[in-house]
Order: C-alpha cells, then structure tokens, then sequence
C-alpha cells in the first residue's frame, strides 16, 4: 500500500477517510496499513521533497525512512518525487539511512540510472527501472543498469501503465508481450513488473467526481475503489507482480482475488 511523506492535499474524500488522522505521520500511516488492512509491503512516496510540494531535505527524508522502517515488518519500497535533480540528492541519503534492509528504491531512468545504482549496490537494496510502456525502452534500461554490475536479480521493471478507461488494454498488451519475451528466453525482460495502481486509478475523473458533479455515475463513495480494483486485477492478470494500492477496500479485494485465483 502506497503512503506519502506528508498528507496528500489532493486525494478525493474517499482516500482520506480510510486513514484519517493516521496520514499526518508516515509512520502511523504505515503502520495502520499493515495492522488494519493487511499490506504486505509499504511503498513511501517522498513527495514532499519536490521543490514545487515543500522541497524537504535529503536528511528530512531520510529520517521518515527510519520512521517508518521502524514502525513496521514489512518490506518497505522507497520511491523518490520524480525529479531528477532532487532525487539524485535525496535517494542516496535514504538509501545510507535503510542500509542493511534490502528495500526496493526507485526509480532509475536513462538519465539517473548511474547515482541509483551506485547507492543500491553500496547499501545492499534492490532496484525499480522506470521507462514508458514501451518493451525495447524497459529493456535498455535494465541493459544499461546490468553493464554497471548490478544483478538482476534484484532488479525489477516498472513501465509506466494506465487505469480503466485510459488505455489499459494497450498497457496490457504491451505487458502481455513482455511477458512472454521473457518465457521464450528473454532475460532483460524476466524481471518482476511492479505497477502504481492506485496512482493512476484514482487520477482519472471518473474516480474522483463527487456525487454533485456526477450524479449519474453512480455511488460516488465506492466508484473509486471499483476503479481501482478492476485496474488492479486487469494488470494482475497480465503479468504483473507488485501491486501498490491505495485504498484499503481495493486492496483487500485484490488480496481475495489473488487467493482464489491460487486456490
């Protein structure tokens, strides 16, 4: 399950709600998605490192990095605010702060890769490669990562998807291909495909619309989370490995279908 460094001010109502005064600390945050609604990994967003969304410190970061490590058992994916300058600043120092955990941090793009890798390989984590939903993009990638040593074994392919109604079928094709490249033989393709499910499912409208902007939609308080789910299983069922959720309903729903499909 997905949480942030700082409350989201743009999450809808149905977001909030579910984890209440929890979202002012990551810490507490975390730690009620573990305990409450069953997360079996927690993936940080640093958001409030941006400098456009509070420009928070290397050192700032990586004290909710402890917070949170602390707070929980459970696997912890660190994920930076998507710019490159910050996150090549702030990244390594988280990855100092975790060091000996073995977490997932991210992303290493064409143009970062060089900074991540080297924090990843010095501190002992593994390592997301972030490109477009785009198979020959995703395999240089993790080409040019494999040719500064790093294993790829602990490596894992994150290219870049869409929710219900905002071109998943392509996405699922496009990750259909890839998976199965990687059953003919294709090792820079046979690595686990992690997707952010809740982030691009409660982006769309149809998501968000309040009831007194949609009232057609349907029940405003539970669209989102079917959203979210359907987004969720449809990538599932494409071959994708580690799901980060937001809501707590979607999640647990996707758990359940997962249960039955090994069942």
């Amino acid at each position: 399950m997905e949480i942030w460094d700082h409350p989201p001010e743009e999450w809808p109502a149905q977001l909030v709600e579910a984890f209440g005064d929890a979202m002012r600390s990551p810490a507490d945050w975390a730690r009620k998605c573990v305990e409450e609604y069953g997360a079996e990994a927690i993936c940080l967003k640093l958001q409030g490192t941006h400098p456009d969304f509070g420009d928070r410190s290397a050192d700032e970061a990586a004290a909710t990095v402890k917070a949170v490590l602390k707070a929980t058992g459970v696997p912890l994916i660190i994920i930076g605010c998507e710019n490159d300058e910050k996150d090549c600043n702030v990244l390594p120092r988280c990855s100092q702060a975790a060091a000996g955990e073995r977490c997932l941090l991210g992303y290493a793009t064409k143009e970062n890769y060089k900074t991540l890798v080297a924090a990843c390989q010095a501190d002992g984590h593994a390592l997301i490669g972030l490109s477009p939903i785009d198979i020959n993009i995703a395999k240089q990638v993790n080409i040019l990562v494999s040719e500064m040593g790093f294993p790829m074994e602990r490596m894992v392919m994150y290219q870049t998807t869409g929710a219900l109604g905002y071109g998943l079928e392509y996405t699922y094709s496009i990750q259909e291909r890839g998976r199965l490249a990687a059953l003919a033989g294709d090792k820079m393709m046979a690595l686990p495909v992690f997707c952010m499910v809740g982030q691009e499912a409660w982006r769309t409208k149809e998501a968000k619309a309040t009831a007194a902007e949609q009232p057609e939609w349907g029940n405003a308080a539970t669209r989102g989370i079917y959203w979210e789910f359907a987004t969720a299983a449809t990538l599932l069922q494409a071959g994708s490995d580690i799901m980060v959720m937001r809501h707590p309903k979607a999640a647990m729903a996707l758990k359940e279908s997962i249960a039955r499909l090994v069942g």
